[in-house]
Protein backbone atom coordinates (compact mmCIF):
# COMPACT_ATOMS: atom_id res chain seq x y z
CA UNK A 1 0.00 0.00 0.00
CA UNK A 2 0.99 3.65 -0.52
CA UNK A 3 0.35 6.72 1.39
CA UNK A 4 1.25 10.42 0.85
CA UNK A 5 2.99 11.08 3.89
CA UNK A 6 4.70 13.48 6.23
CA UNK A 7 7.63 12.33 8.63
CA UNK A 8 7.03 13.90 11.90
CA UNK A 9 8.16 14.13 15.56
CA UNK A 10 5.60 14.85 18.14
CA UNK A 11 5.85 15.39 22.12
CA UNK A 12 3.26 12.84 23.38
CA UNK A 13 1.52 15.83 24.97
CA UNK A 14 0.99 17.12 21.28
CA UNK A 15 -0.02 14.26 19.36
CA UNK A 16 -3.41 15.51 18.32
CA UNK A 17 -1.93 19.27 17.57
CA UNK A 18 0.94 18.06 15.70
CA UNK A 19 -1.69 15.03 13.64
CA UNK A 20 -4.25 17.80 13.13
CA UNK A 21 -1.87 20.49 11.62
CA UNK A 22 0.14 17.77 9.65
CA UNK A 23 -3.08 16.15 7.70
CA UNK A 24 -3.87 20.21 6.64
CA UNK A 25 -0.25 20.37 5.30
CA UNK A 26 -1.22 17.02 3.51
CA UNK A 27 -4.41 18.13 2.25
CA UNK A 28 -3.29 21.12 1.14
CA UNK A 29 -0.98 19.64 -1.32
CA UNK A 30 -2.53 16.57 -2.34
CA UNK A 31 -5.02 18.03 -4.87
CA UNK A 32 -1.71 18.98 -6.89
CA UNK A 33 -0.31 15.60 -6.90
CA UNK A 34 -0.78 12.92 -9.82
CA UNK A 35 -1.75 10.24 -6.94
CA UNK A 36 -5.14 8.62 -8.09
CA UNK A 37 -7.95 7.94 -6.12
CA UNK A 38 -7.23 8.72 -2.91
CA UNK A 39 -8.08 6.46 0.03
CA UNK A 40 -8.64 6.32 3.89
CA UNK A 41 -6.50 8.54 6.23
CA UNK A 42 -3.90 6.91 8.46
CA UNK A 43 -0.67 6.96 10.90
CA UNK A 44 2.24 4.79 10.70
CA UNK A 45 4.06 5.43 14.10
CA UNK A 46 6.65 3.86 16.02
CA UNK A 47 7.03 3.15 19.65
CA UNK A 48 7.84 6.68 21.74
CA UNK A 49 11.12 6.97 23.07
CA UNK A 50 11.27 10.00 25.63
CA UNK A 51 8.43 11.10 25.38
CA UNK A 52 8.72 11.67 21.90
CA UNK A 53 6.94 9.66 18.88
CA UNK A 54 7.96 9.36 15.38
CA UNK A 55 5.31 9.42 13.05
CA UNK A 56 4.16 9.42 9.39
CA UNK A 57 0.39 11.01 9.14
CA UNK A 58 -0.86 10.37 5.83
CA UNK A 59 -3.73 9.49 2.99
CA UNK A 60 -3.95 6.47 1.12
CA UNK A 61 -2.75 7.19 -2.27
CA UNK A 62 -3.39 4.90 -6.48
CA UNK A 63 0.64 6.44 -7.44
CA UNK A 64 3.65 7.71 -6.55
CA UNK A 65 4.63 11.06 -7.33
CA UNK A 66 7.30 13.15 -6.75
CA UNK A 67 8.00 15.20 -3.41
CA UNK A 68 6.63 18.13 -2.78
CA UNK A 69 6.87 20.60 0.01
CA UNK A 70 7.09 17.65 2.80
CA UNK A 71 4.99 15.48 1.51
CA UNK A 72 6.04 12.15 -0.03
CA UNK A 73 4.82 9.09 -1.61
CA UNK A 74 5.83 6.20 0.76
CA UNK A 75 4.84 2.18 0.55
CA UNK A 76 3.73 0.47 4.13
CA UNK A 77 6.51 -1.76 5.50
CA UNK A 78 5.56 -5.71 4.32
CA UNK A 79 6.00 -8.23 8.00
CA UNK A 80 3.76 -10.40 9.66
CA UNK A 81 1.14 -7.96 11.96
CA UNK A 82 -1.63 -8.11 14.63
CA UNK A 83 -5.24 -6.55 13.99
CA UNK A 84 -7.42 -4.91 16.53
CA UNK A 85 -10.87 -2.92 15.16
CA UNK A 86 -11.85 0.37 17.11
CA UNK A 87 -15.08 1.56 17.00
CA UNK A 88 -15.89 4.92 18.02
CA UNK A 89 -14.64 8.13 18.78
CA UNK A 90 -10.40 8.60 19.12
CA UNK A 91 -10.58 8.90 22.88
CA UNK A 92 -11.13 5.47 22.91
CA UNK A 93 -7.53 4.38 21.37
CA UNK A 94 -5.27 4.51 24.13
CA UNK A 95 -7.36 1.80 25.51
CA UNK A 96 -7.61 -0.18 22.48
CA UNK A 97 -4.05 -0.51 21.91
CA UNK A 98 -3.48 -1.47 25.63
CA UNK A 99 -5.93 -4.60 24.14
CA UNK A 100 -3.98 -5.12 20.83
CA UNK A 101 -0.51 -5.26 23.30
CA UNK A 102 -2.05 -7.09 26.29
CA UNK A 103 -3.36 -10.02 23.75
CA UNK A 104 -0.02 -10.17 22.31
CA UNK A 105 1.59 -10.84 25.67
CA UNK A 106 -1.23 -13.69 26.41
CA UNK A 107 -0.31 -14.94 22.68
CA UNK A 108 3.99 -14.78 23.60
CA UNK A 109 4.08 -12.30 20.28
CA UNK A 110 6.63 -9.47 20.34
CA UNK A 111 5.50 -6.49 18.62
CA UNK A 112 8.28 -4.86 16.76
CA UNK A 113 7.83 -0.71 17.73
CA UNK A 114 5.76 -0.15 14.66
CA UNK A 115 2.11 0.54 14.44
CA UNK A 116 -0.57 1.59 12.27
CA UNK A 117 -3.73 3.15 12.56
CA UNK A 118 -6.45 3.25 10.00
CA UNK A 119 -9.25 5.71 9.94
CA UNK A 120 -12.87 5.60 8.28
CA UNK A 121 -16.30 6.13 8.50
CA UNK A 122 -18.52 3.11 8.52
CA UNK A 123 -22.25 5.25 7.29
CA UNK A 124 -22.72 7.41 4.77
CA UNK A 125 -23.47 10.29 7.41
CA UNK A 126 -19.98 9.95 8.33
CA UNK A 127 -21.07 10.04 12.27
CA UNK A 128 -19.88 5.80 12.62
CA UNK A 129 -16.52 5.94 13.41
CA UNK A 130 -13.94 2.68 13.01
CA UNK A 131 -9.88 2.89 13.63
CA UNK A 132 -8.37 -0.76 12.48
CA UNK A 133 -5.25 -0.53 14.63
CA UNK A 134 -1.85 -2.90 13.38
CA UNK A 135 1.39 -3.74 15.53
CA UNK A 136 4.08 -4.94 13.32
CA UNK A 137 5.64 -8.35 15.12
CA UNK A 138 9.48 -9.12 15.26
CA UNK A 139 9.85 -11.79 12.75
Amino acid sequence: MLGAVIKVQSPLDRLTETQRATRTRIDRVLPSLDTGPLGWTFTLWWTPVNGVMEMMPGTFIARAFEPKDDVVAAALPAGRAVHHLMRGPFDGLPGAWKTLFQWCDREKLQPAGLNLEIYRYVDEELTQQETALYAWLVE
